[in-house]
């Protein structure tokens, strides 16, 4: 477990460890603030669209394997990251860096639900969480001190020592659970999933780069959003398809109405989570001008209470009334975004410290009970497709989180020069999706706690294991 989640930890503190480099890329790389948005959503958008596909990619090599082969491309993508000269470069590496997160991501989750019984896997889930919530608010303080006394560079070159300590750490510990079947692979689903999303979030993104109009030729802004929903629709009605043997998003899965309305809840947490700390680590460099370090110095009380919090949410999300936790969470995430709004300006920024421990006390509350209460009661034959299912959701929340603040920042800066009220704007988006979060929340139906009697069957995965000599 340990060895999983050093892994996973990399690959989600790369989701904001550059927030704190941006102002410094925009500077070093001649790049524009659309460019460095860039930099966070290429990577974003690589690491959701292959999430379906890389689950059922574990279902048939083994976990292990493509643990193994997505860490080996996550450090090289890591290096060419750190050697960019320019702002294209970059994001092209950033792709690259966001497939090996993909192909490592699901396997964490596919092995947690295998090897731990319902009455344990919350304990499991705790950790997971809490390591989820630790890295994605972390990323700031760690790339405050690189960026500060380094160089932005070194916020890729980080990831070496640590991504070979995990796959030394792999092939010693982690066992090596052999599939017992051979999955079909929906090409065509991979095809229409990729270029939705694509389409999707390009033209969000960069609508206000393009003034809302004219892309390429005849082509417009309308036009390529448009064209991103018709392909996420054809999936969707492709997914339902009587000739689709083997389907990525089996929709008989969202039959199960706490899936259903846990992936809804994951997508807010992920736009909320990711909509905050782009706009704010930029805020807080722009505006008040703090350092990079001094940034993440003012951002790590989210990150520690995240992390604390998560562990012991964890545990209590074996409990019956499971739900009330990401109820609160949500609801605490809301008023730190609310109190923060307020609270923006150019004077001392340590008065927004109450705002950032109310919002890593809801994060931590919603991260791992929400992933515990959404697969808890899915049917084994579909843990697969779940874990690939339930990743997904969550990086999508986070292209959106990030697509769509970027949308408002250029759109509200563009119409009043004030970046603070671009900020503000973006927050108060924000705050309607801890809304929806709190309403999928509310609605999740109660399942009586797992009993230790069940363990036993429950641990029985039905997966020959093999263990590292």
């Amino acid at each position: 477990m340990y060895a999983l989640c050093i892994g996973f930890f990399m690959t989600l503190l790369d989701t904001t460890i550059v927030n704190v480099a941006l102002p410094s890329m925009i500077t070093d790389l001649g790049a524009s603030l659309n460019d460095v948005i860039w930099v966070v959503s290429a990577y974003l958008l690589a690491f959701a669209v292959p999430l379906l596909l890389t689950g059922r990619l574990g279902d048939r090599f083994g976990p292990k394997r493509l643990y193994g082969i997505g860490l080996v491309l996550f450090l090289g993508a890591s290096l060419a990251c750190g050697l960019a000269t320019s702002a294209e470069a970059l994001i092209a590496a950033r792709v690259f860096q966001g497939l090996g997160a993909a192909a490592m991501t699901p396997q964490t989750m596919a092995f947690i639900t295998h090897l731990f019984p319902p009455a344990k896997r919350g304990a499991a889930l705790g950790m997971w969480g809490s390591v989820a919530g630790l890295a994605t608010v972390s990323g700031p303080l760690l790339g405050g001190v690189l960026v500060t006394h380094l160089g932005w560079e070194w916020i890729f070159f980080v990831n070496l020592p640590i991504g070979v300590l995990a796959l030394v750490l792999l092939f010693l510990w982690v066992p090596d659970l052999q599939p017992g079947r051979a999955p079909k692979f929906d090409v065509l689903g991979v095809v229409l999933c990729c270029l939705g999303l694509g389409l999707l979030v390009f033209g969000i993104q960069n609508g206000e780069h393009y003034g809302w109009g004219r892309v390429a030729g005849p082509v417009t802004i309308a036009e390529i959003i448009a064209a991103g929903v018709l392909f996420l629709a054809a999936f969707v009605f492709w997914q339902a398809s009587a000739r689709n043997a083997e389907p990525l998003m089996p929709l008989r899965i969202f039959r199960n109405r706490n899936f259903s309305l846990g992936n809804v809840a994951n997508i807010a947490i992920g736009i909320t989570v990711t909509g905050v700390f782009v706009p704010l680590a930029l805020f807080l460099q722009t505006v008040p001008k703090l350092s990079p370090l001094m940034t993440g110095l003012v951002t790590a009380p989210a990150s520690l209470m995240s992390g604390v919090v998560a562990i012991f949410a964890g545990r209590w999300s074996n409990r019956a009334d499971a739900k009330y936790l990401p109820i609160i969470g949500f609801a605490l995430m809301g008023a730190g975004i609310l109190v923060m709004t307020f609270l923006l300006g150019d004077g001392s920024q340590w008065v927004l410290l109450p705002s950032m421990v109310l919002l890593g006390v809801g994060m931590g509350m919603v991260f791992s009970p929400l992933t515990n209460i959404s697969t808890r009661t899915l049917d084994r034959s579909l843990l697969g497709a779940g874990s690939g299912i339930y990743n997904t959701s969550r990086q999508f929340g986070n292209v959106l989180g990030s697509a769509v603040t970027a949308a408002v920042l250029q759109i509200v800066l563009a119409a009043t020069g004030d970046f603070t009220s671009a900020v503000r704007a973006a927050f108060y988006l924000l705050l309607a999706v801890t809304v929806l979060g709190i309403a999928a929340a509310l609605a999740f139906r109660q399942v009586a706690a797992p009993s230790v009697a069940d363990s036993p069957r429950a641990s029985d995965p039905g997966l020959p294991v093999t263990r590292p000599s």
